[in-house]
This record gives C-alpha cells, sequence and structure tokens, in this order.
C-alpha cells in the first residue's frame, strides 16, 4: 500500500494531477521538483511540506531557497538536484517531467527501489533497453501514467500469457489538425498547433500532439513496456479521447478502457495499483458521448509515426537520436524560429545517421543526444 510519494515535474500538467490525487489519497508528499517555476513551486511547498524539492534551474533554486527559509523544506538544485529527490525514499514516484532530461531521475528510482509510476515516455524512448534491464534486476515495478499505456495494461490484466495478445491498439485523438492536408496546413501558427481539442496538456507535448510524433512516442514506449513488436501495435484516430487504448488477443476478442479524457485516472490507477478507489476525475456518461469513431491516420501528411516506427525497427540508438531531432525542432517552432512542418523533416533525418544498433550504455544514449541537438557527428 502506497503511504508517500515524489513527483518530478510537480509544476507540469501530470505534477499539478498528480498532486490532486496525492491530496485525496491522504499521501505524505516526499520530494517535489521542476524546472523552473519558482512561484508554483513554493505553493506546493507551503501546502505539502515535502522533505526536499529541487529545480533545475540553479539560479531559481536560490531563489526558492529564499523564499522558503520558514518551511522545513530543503531546497536542492540542478541535474544532482532532482536526482536526489528522485532517490529520497518514497513509496512510489510519479515522473512527470518533459523530454530526456527525465531518463536518469527514472533510472535513479529504479536503483532506490521505489515503484516507479511514469508518465516520462521519453526514459523507454531513449533508452528502453537500460530501464527494462534495471527494472527487472532491482524487481521494480514500471506502471505506466500515459493514459493510452496505462489503458493497455489496465486491458490485459487478465492475460498472464502475453503469447496471447494479438496486437495492441492506441488510439490518438488526431490532434488539432485532423483531416487537414499538408497544403492546408502550410502557414500553422504556434496558437493553432496548442489549441488540442480534448487535452489539456503542456506545450511541448500538445505540439508533439499536433504533428503526431507523440503517437509514435507512444508507440516506441508501448513496445517496450509490453515486450511487444512494433508490427503488432497499430494507431488508429479516435477523436472523442473516449476510448484510451485497446487489446486484442487471440481469439479475436477486444478489451478496451474507457473514461472521460482525465489524467488523474490513470495516475491514480499506478499509485493504487492493483486496488481502485473513488477518483477526482468525473463519471464517464454513456448516453451522453455520441458516437464514438476510429479511423486510421494519415501517414503520408503526418510522417513522425512512421519515422517512430521505423527508429524501433532499426534498433539500437536510432530512437534516441529520433527523439532529439524532435526534442530540439519542437523547441524551435515554440520559439518562433522554425517552421511546423521542418519538426518532422528534421526528425525523418535522424534516420539517415550512422548509428550502432546494438547494446548501448547510458553515456551512448546521452553523447548521442548532445550530438543530435548540437548537429555533429555522432
Amino acid at each position: 500500500m502506497i503511504k508517500s510519494v515524489s513527483i518530478l515535474g510537480s509544476t507540469g500538467s501530470i505534477g499539478v494531477q498528480s498532486l490532486d490525487v496525492a491530496r485525496m489519497r491522504g499521501y505524505e508528499v516526499v520530494a517535489l521538483t521542476a524546472h523552473g517555476s519558482v512561484d508554483k513551486i513554493e505553493a506546493q511547498i507551503r501546502e505539502f511540506r515535502p522533505k526536499f524539492a529541487a529545480l533545475a534551474d540553479e539560479e531559481k533554486a536560490a531563489q526558492l531557497r529564499i523564499k522558503t527559509a520558514d518551511t522545513p523544506t530543503r531546497v536542492l538544485s540542478g541535474r544532482e538536484g532532482v536526482i536526489e529527490c528522485a532517490r529520497a525514499g518514497a513509496d512510489a514516484v510519479v515522473n512527470g517531467i518533459v523530454g530526456i532530461a527525465g531518463l536518469e531521475p527514472t533510472l535513479a528510482v529504479i536503483e532506490a527501489g521505489s515503484v516507479l509510476a511514469l508518465a516520462n515516455k521519453e526514459s523507454l524512448v531513449t533508452a528502453g533497453a537500460l530501464v527494462m534491464k534495471a527494472a527487472k534486476e532491482k524487481n521494480i515495478p514500471v506502471l505506466p501514467v500515459d493514459s493510452e499505456h496505462s489503458a493497455i495494461f489496465q486491458s490485459i490484466q487478465g492475460c498472464p500469457d502475453r503469447k496471447q495478445i494479438k496486437k495492441l491498439i492506441l488510439t490518438a485523438s488526431g490532434g488539432p489538425f485532423y483531416g487537414k492536408s499538408r497544403e492546408e496546413l502550410k502557414n500553422i501558427t504556434l496558437e493553432q498547433a496548442l489549441a488540442h481539442p480534448n487535452w489539456s496538456m503542456g506545450a511541448k507535448i500538445t505540439i508533439d500532439s499536433a504533428t503526431m510524433m507523440n503517437k509514435g512516442l507512444e508507440l516506441i514506449e508501448a513496445a517496450w513496456l509490453f515486450d511487444m513488436d512494433p508490427d503488432r501495435i497499430e494507431v488508429v484516430v479516435h477523436r472523442q479521447s473516449i476510448v484510451h487504448s485497446l487489446a486484442e488477443f487471440s481469439d479475436n476478442s477486444v478489451i478496451a478502457q474507457l473514461g472521460v479524457p482525465d489524467m488523474r485516472i490513470p495516475i491514480q490507477y499506478a499509485l493504487t495499483y492493483p486496488d481502485r478507489f473513488e477518483s477526482p476525475a468525473a463519471e464517464l456518461d454513456l448516453t451522453q458521448c455520441g458516437a464514438l469513431t476510429f479511423t486510421r491516420p494519415d501517414n503520408e501528411t503526418f510522417r513522425c509515426i512512421d519515422i517512430c516506427r521505423k527508429a524501433l525497427s532499426m534498433g539500437g540508438l536510432y530512437p534516441a537520436a529520433v527523439n532529439a531531432a524532435n526534442e530540439k525542432a519542437n523547441a524551435a517552432f515554440r520559439r518562433g524560429e522554425t517552421g511546423f512542418w521542418d519538426i518532422q523533416e528534421e526528425v525523418g533525418r535522424a534516420l539517415e545517421l550512422n548509428l550502432p544498433c546494438g547494446e548501448y550504455t547510458l553515456a551512448d544514449v546521452l553523447e548521442t543526444d548532445r550530438a543530435v541537438r548540437e548537429e555533429r557527428q555522432v
């Protein structure tokens, strides 16, 4: 039974909703981390009184240290401070950090022996072999927080023999540009790309949803989480975001998990598994849902799913390179330095690099990430 949690990325969308769950369940909050939101994390510190807090930004951590000097919370800073919070000894840790910055904290959680509630998909995208090997060796559960992977996790609970799973079906909302041609979308603005139809998410993930890169990353994540060949993972567009994903079995039965689009459902399930409790999310009223539709994604216009599938098949460091290219291009678009369609072009070029396809180390992953961002030889 989980009694204490740490939240990595506590001021982001996942972090805030994780604290909603912690508040409702009465969990002790051991540690909080954020990138640089001083006022937000200060308010969280004053409410939850964690033992530790960390800001990745050193200067802002110094500001936070002054602002919270009247509290018992010890404020840490930088990458090392975030990792120390990951190792702080909570029963469970929610990793809601965005991007490859969450990889080392993920490994630190596993090393420390806490249950890992994983929302940082990039940990498995960039270093799935390392993360899953470490978790297996330490016998640490890696419980999915992404709504799609939580849905699959819930749907396969009654199937201990994974050989009986025929395929996994990831649902995608299609983002704000579903049904549009490339010609119709040639002058996309940041404001348009951030207008997600169903989910309230951080800016980086919302742009990933608009390019469909988020679904490509989730495909790689699903392959590692569920030990599934990428050819047995399908993506369908489901505009209503009510069916969160499905599993098809050898007898052609299909089991799905449904619910309102509220991340507090999968967050709470990761923290209470295998038990279920009253949720802060609203109840799903099937009579008010209307029609539920499913269509194939437009992989000719939105190429990122196929790029990620190919990177996974190529293996080795290619998923890390694809992720780095996306993080770089996504950030450049949000700064107004590049166009919307340049993102998937950058991601596709990562497949042209000459990279090892076999085993790798954490140092290899981090060096590949740096090299791709700096546009130098890997």
